[in-house]
């Protein structure tokens, strides 16, 4: 809680919880990010998935809290395997990384550590343009701390037909991400061909290439898209959408319009 002057004199406010979770495979630390506490376990899953640990619910076999006297209660979650999954995408997970809320390729060692093969996506229609134009003011009314703080990013799962069906808030870009993917992996519902990734902010590399992980096929964001981001969204055949708002929004990729080796900030405005 904060408190600041007002024409009515003194009263408190709410401000947004930002607190360190850590990330333990089979008891080895591999992560610690910045988070808002809150589902955690779908963070935990969905940031191992763009990682490339996992791949799908049965590469889990489980995932919780546990109580470690170094952490405050709460604040670390450990992944158990499946003795399917490969020795290579193990090896993945045998490193120390930390990420600050606002980071999504902090601790990566080396460059080549940062993009990941992934294949392309079946072509998909977005949703219609009306329909598209509806997500802001849809996103906003689901965010109910962003309400509460003025202090949250948000992310949203948006079906084929345009209505939301999954809405996340957290304190980073990333990590809203990361819930939305987790836990449509836990729920055994990947890939999310077909499906829409909504941000309520900007569009940057790392953010296409978790939304690429999960099979998402279209990705848009009220804010504006990297070059990046542009180009691994024409890479994978994914739709992208920025500055989207109630009259207007920039397609940067259609899906099937542009070809797998262009890449550039071409883009055309639509209202």
């Amino acid at each position: 809680m904060r408190r600041g002057p007002g024409p009515a004199g003194w009263a408190d406010d709410l401000v947004a919880v930002e607190e360190p979770l850590e990330i333990r495979v089979e008891g080895k630390p591999v992560s610690v990010t910045l988070r808002t506490p809150g589902h955690d376990l779908e963070l935990a899953a969905g940031f191992l998935l763009a990682e490339g640990v996992l791949e799908d619910a049965d590469d889990l076999v489980a995932i919780a809290h546990i109580d470690d006297p170094a952490r405050p209660t709460g604040n670390t979650v450990d992944v158990r395997l499946s003795p399917g999954v490969p020795f290579a995408r193990r090896g993945l997970a045998d490193r120390e990384r930390f990420a600050a809320s606002s980071c999504g390729v902090c601790g990566k060692s080396s460059v080549d550590r940062i993009f990941r093969e992934l294949p392309a996506l079946p072509p998909s229609a977005a949703p219609p343009a009306e329909r598209l134009l509806a997500l802001p003011e849809l996103l906003r009314a689901a965010q109910r701390l962003f309400a509460q703080t003025g202090g949250l990013h948000a992310a949203a799962l948006v079906r084929p037909d345009g209505t939301l069906d999954l809405v996340r808030e957290d304190i980073g870009r990333h990590n809203a991400v990361d819930k939305i993917v987790g836990r449509a992996l836990l729920d055994d519902r990947l890939p999310l061909h077909g499906h829409l990734l909504l941000l309520s902010g900007r569009a940057g590399f790392e953010i296409v290439q978790k939304a690429g992980a999960a099979g998402i096929s279209q990705l848009a964001a009220i804010g504006a898209p990297s070059s990046l981001a542009v180009e691994l969204a024409a890479r994978l055949g994914m739709g992208l959408i920025g500055f989207l708002g109630p009259r207007r929004f920039n397609v940067y990729v259609a899906p099937g319009d542009v070809p797998p080796a262009a890449a550039g900030p071409t883009r055309e405005r639509l209202g």
